[in-house]
């Protein structure tokens, strides 16, 4: 059974740091391409950052430099670091664990934590 179980989300001030991780079970975690997705109210859910298995990174326009995401392979773990948070952060992060095989995707979500950007 795969699970992947966030954490770290919380409220914090604007200008301030949070880190989420994603713990992940029951896949092969070093060959999974992972992301962190965010849905704030009203809105639909978006990319925020991936990493490939081979540790390529990519970022949306909207937290390019702000965030970093990485990977621990030992831990089967992604993190990410989030910097200098706006209230437009404000949203349920998403961890994703995504990968091909024989031209089949396979697809996992976690349930999401909480991310709330406010004074």
């Amino acid at each position: 059974q795969v699970q992947l179980v966030e954490s770290g989300g919380g409220l914090v001030q604007p200008g301030g740091s949070l880190r989420l991780s994603c713990a992940a079970s029951g896949i092969i975690f070093s060959r999974n391409n992972m992301g962190w997705y965010r849905q704030g109210p009203g809105k639909e859910r978006e990319l925020v950052a991936t990493i490939t298995s081979g540790g390529s990174t990519s970022y949306a326009d909207s937290v390019q430099g702000r965030f970093t995401i990485s990977r621990d392979n030992a831990k089967n773990t992604v993190y990410l670091q989030m910097n200098s948070l706006k209230p437009e952060d404000t949203a349920v992060y998403y961890c994703n664990a995504s990968r091909i095989v024989l031209g089949r995707t396979s697809n996992y979500w976690g349930q999401g934590t909480q991310v709330t950007v406010s004074s």
